[in-house]
């Protein structure tokens, strides 16, 4: 931007489309890599599905009929980490995968068939691929990040042309230079590195980039020597840094972004100098324009849109609606959804073609290929206008991988001219490339911004070829359930003095069905004990409550007695309180009884779920401890960990203990036959923290952890089979609380949030693969520092609520509900009510479970008296969906239809012979008129 002259892109503005122009319908996978998860040519899009190793595939323009076909492409054997079209070959596609393969695929033309096989493969390699990156001069050149080292293969001829030198860590972003000379990449080692693969293999210029080694990315200014990076501050900051690789000892201009923890994905148009940027999770896209001569970034716009991102991408220029003044165009990729963001520059005219906007773009016919760039051939990509009425015809087929309308020529009749066109001809001579006319034409290749935001978005299934929800599995039958925040009648307010400091260990309070219990801030470990039947604004003057002593680290009631809280403190010590009928009217000084046994500060405390008067503590000192509260002793003592304990967990049957901690290691004991672990095996990388639960009747485990890139993710293990590793990882979101696992075994729904989070996963957790059904997640207007579910019994059945929960706010305790949608509530839904577990009732006591003894809890249904089950609701006749063929029979002919038609106009309009009203009018005589 200059300095004295305004930018003809200062008035960009953001353009969100309607529902109706989403590409919506779709079901997009949660992968932990750098890629962008999304990627644009010319004719096609692809996304990261929600299956692993398969990418779904959707045209880029609509086809025929205003509908789109969504296609699914089974890429490998393992998730697909990144992914990138080729510049010139708008239907060749390199996918990388954790199998530490590269593939390369050819696309189809639209009507066909996905290819069942790649085209070709490069690998396997050292380590899971991280990045792909197509050269942007030259046909046939790829690079590829896989752990610490890039490597640049020439794919024609399935060798690679160089390794360049290693990485300190972990490689996170790599970018060729749009004229193609140079190679820069961003690594976990907190470096930034220029690479000139055909002089050496050793980096030409470093320097160290972001002080944080979260997620950083890379970008070439155009082709100019600066860079755009995007990372963090030693504050956690989001950070944009601009560079120039003249001066490369620091960063010319760093601009501070904010404190969101979602990493940035940064695209960077050269033609215009916008950049747009969008972090994972989020749903704010920020735009600004780079001016690297002066240097500036300046924020051009920002829009919120109403999904979060899960991945971004560009549209090719040449896809853009030149004549509605599109100077760019996003995808933004989100759970459910493809949402096409145009930015747009308003000029009074849009029926002129603005020559400054539009400056000549990168055509598609490459400058060399992979042979002769390494052998120092530098020639630039020609450019092309973006004139309608001048616009190149020229398209691009790469030899490396056979064109498929050659291979299907027998199934019908195609143009397979593959020669030169008179205008191509002393570029593809000079090139050696040549440049087929069969391809989309410019008019097919761009997509009409106008026709993009009207209803011809929609999906249509492919009659050739599965869909991608076929692939995916069965989805939940509580896919539509919704969460909901109920009436201020029913909320305590004006809660003061909150302790929001809690271990991370600790859910944040606890609650039963009677009372809540909230830390305090205050000194000497306070607890507040309010009361759910008296809703309503607390008194500005304190409240009674239970003084601990010590600070809190964790606190449960007793299910069987719930009139009593357990509360372990600071000094290893676990205090039993009895709060009195009727609610605590006074402060509380003495505790009921006193638990001595650990050395350290205790984690967490659990009450066993089927014997009273037992209780499991967790400790610094790595024990975990098994208490018989009758008698106020310590009954077993269990070992076996090396490092912090971040959680533990009774099996539904109260005959098994599971732990997670820092080792990295999930453990399984049996407490009555050994105090060592019955079983061991690999938990969650990460080592932030981590929730363990058990799930399906108790045959399996699920755990919330981290990832090594500190991604949440989700982990199903078979708890017979601990060593053999997860069944299956799900990853959700980049965020720094530990997710918080609460498991309806009545409806196997789990329930993750976080610890200021703002948003409640639901996921139907099932014994058969996909295992994680997806529904529909509950979000609040304000994080939340706390999330605890109620008991079942609580649910309200008659509106089909499910689940019930406590949302702690800074000053507000919140019931939320969790219902399906249902037409017949008037009859109870069996089918999500199952006979439940009389939980409240013990089926043994503590010290009988300690002698070997075993119980199981009764059950009991929780349909009213006056309501009847849908199961046994009268079977309504199913409505008429065809046309009988009698109506068909008689369908009149068009002419049929005009005469039918000419008829009852003239039949309205009456007898033309009948005399006109005014015929029947008395006149004057002659000598009135004087």
């Amino acid at each position: 931007m200059n300095r004295f002259k305004a930018s003809k892109f200062r008035h960009t503005e953001a353009r969100l489309p309607r529902r109706e122009a989403w590409i919506a319908g779709i079901r997009a996978g949660s992968v932990a890599s750098c890629g962008n998860h999304v990627k644009a040519s010319c004719r096609w899009i692809a996304f990261n599905a929600e299956a692993a190793g398969v990418l779904g595939i959707v045209p880029l323009e609509c086809e025929d009929g205003g509908k789109r076909t969504l296609s699914q492409l089974c890429c490998h054997s393992d998730v697909v980490t990144d992914f990138d079209f080729s510049p010139f070959d708008q239907l060749l596609l390199a996918t990388g995968s954790a199998d530490e393969t590269v593939k390369v695929w050819r696309l189809p033309e639209s009507g066909q068939d996905m290819p069942s096989g790649a085209g070709l493969t490069l690998g396997p390699g050292g380590g899971p691929v991280d990045v792909l990156h197509f050269h942007p001069t030259a046909d046939g050149v790829l690079a590829s990040g896989a752990g610490k080292r890039v490597t640049v293969w020439d794919v024609g001829q399935q060798q690679p042309l160089t390794a360049l030198d290693p990485h300190g860590d972990q490689l996170q972003s790599l970018a060729w230079k749009p004229d193609g000379r140079l190679l820069g990449t961003s690594c976990k080692d907190k470096k930034l590195r220029i690479f000139d693969p055909r002089a050496s293999p050793a980096a030409s210029q470093s320097v160290p980039g972001h002080e944080h080694n979260k997620d950083s990315r890379l970008l070439w200014v155009g082709s100019s020597d600066c860079l755009i990076s995007v990372g963090f501050s030693q504050m956690r900051e989001r950070e944009v840094k601009l560079w120039d690789t003249r001066r490369f000892s620091g960063a010319m201009l760093t601009v501070a972004l904010d404190t969101s923890p979602g990493a940035a994905i940064p695209l960077y148009d050269a033609d215009t100098g916008l950049l747009v940027l969008a972090g994972k999770g989020e749903n704010l896209l920020y735009c600004f324009e780079v001016a690297p001569a002066q240097p500036a970034l300046t924020q051009v716009t920002q829009c919120r849109t109403e999904g979060s991102t899960r991945g971004l991408a560009t549209v090719p220029r040449l896809a853009l609606d030149v004549m509605a003044c599109e100077v760019l165009r996003v995808l933004q990729l989100t759970d459910t959804a493809l949402v096409p963001v145009s930015y747009l520059v308003p000029r009074k005219s849009t029926q002129d073609f603005h020559e400054d906007l539009f400056p000549d773009c990168t055509g598609m016919l490459p400058a060399a290929g992979a042979q002769a760039w390494w052998a120092g051939d530098s020639q630039q990509v020609r450019r092309v206008s973006l004139h309608p009425a001048r616009r190149s015809t020229e398209t691009f087929s790469s030899p490396i991988i056979a064109c498929t309308r050659l291979q299907a020529a027998d199934t019908g009749p195609t143009n397979t001219n593959t020669g030169p066109t008179d205008t191509d001809a002393d570029r593809s001579e000079g090139s050696g490339y040549s440049s087929p006319s069969s391809l989309a034409s410019p008019s097919s290749a761009a997509t009409s911004l106008s026709a993009s935001t009207g209803p011809s978005s929609g999906f249509v299934s492919s009659p050739s070829q599965k869909s991608l929800q076929s692939i995916l599995g069965p989805s939940s039958r509580f896919r539509h359930a919704q969460g909901r925040v109920l009436h201020r009648d029913t909320h305590l307010t004006n809660l003061r003095g909150l302790s929001l400091t809690t271990p991370g260990e600790c859910d944040g309070f606890c609650a039963n069905r009677q009372r809540v219990a909230l830390p305090l801030l205050s000194a000497g470990g306070q607890i507040a004990v309010l009361e759910l039947s008296k809703p309503g604004r607390l008194p500005d003057a304190a409240v009674p409550t239970i003084q601990n002593g010590v600070a809190v680290s964790d606190l449960s009631w007793d299910p069987f007695d719930p009139w009593r809280l357990a509360v372990a403190g600071e000094d290893a010590k676990i205090r039993l309180w009895r709060i009195p009928e009727g609610g605590l009217q006074e402060t509380l000084c003495e505790p009921e009884a006193v638990l001595q046994g650990h050395t350290e500060k205790i984690y967490s405390i659990r009450f066993h779920p089927v014997a009273s008067d037992l209780l499991v503590s967790s400790s610094y000192d790595m024990t975990v401890r098994i208490w018989e509260l009758s008698a106020g002793r310590e009954a077993l003592c269990l070992r076996g960990h090396t490092d912090q304990i971040f959680s533990l967990a009774w099996s539904p049957d109260g005959k098994k203990l599971a732990t997670v901690s820092k080792d990295g290691r999930l453990r399984l004991y049996e407490p009555r036959r050994s105090p060592q672990p019955q079983q061991e095996g690999p938990g969650p990388e990460g080592s932030r923290g981590a929730r363990v639960v058990w799930v399906c009747g108790g045959d399996y485990l699920l755990v919330s952890g981290f990832d090594s890139r500190s991604e949440r993710r989700i982990l199903l293990y078979r708890a017979q089979a601990l060593p053999e590793g997860p069944l299956s990882v799900l990853g959700l979101d980049v965020a720094p609380s530990t997710l918080l696992p609460f498991y309806d075994e009545d409806t196997s729904v789990v329930f993750l949030t976080g610890k200021g989070d703002t948003r409640v996963f639901l996921y139907e957790v099932t014994p058969e693969p996909p295992y994680f059904l997806e529904c529909n997640s509950f979000t609040s207007n304000e994080p939340h520092k706390g999330f605890v579910f109620l008991p079942k019994t609580v649910c309200e059945v008659r509106e089909v609520e499910f689940a019930r929960a406590l949302r702690l706010g800074q000053s507000t305790l919140e019931p939320v509900t969790f219902h399906v949608p249902r037409v017949k509530k008037e009859y109870f839904q069996d089918d999500i009510y199952p006979p439940t577990r009389v939980w409240w009732e013990p089926a043994l006591g503590g010290s009988a479970w300690l002698v070997g003894e075993d119980g199981q809890h009764r059950r009991a249904s929780l349909r009213p008296a006056d309501m009847k089950p849908v199961s046994e609701a009268p079977k309504e006749a199913p409505a008429r969906k065809f046309v009988p063929a009698s109506v068909y029979l008689e369908e009149k002919s068009d002419e049929q239809k005009k005469e039918e038609l000419l008829s009852a106009m003239v039949a309205r309009l009456g007898n033309r012979d009948d005399p006109l009203p005014q015929d029947s009018f008395e006149g004057v005589d002659e000598d009135e008129w004087d």
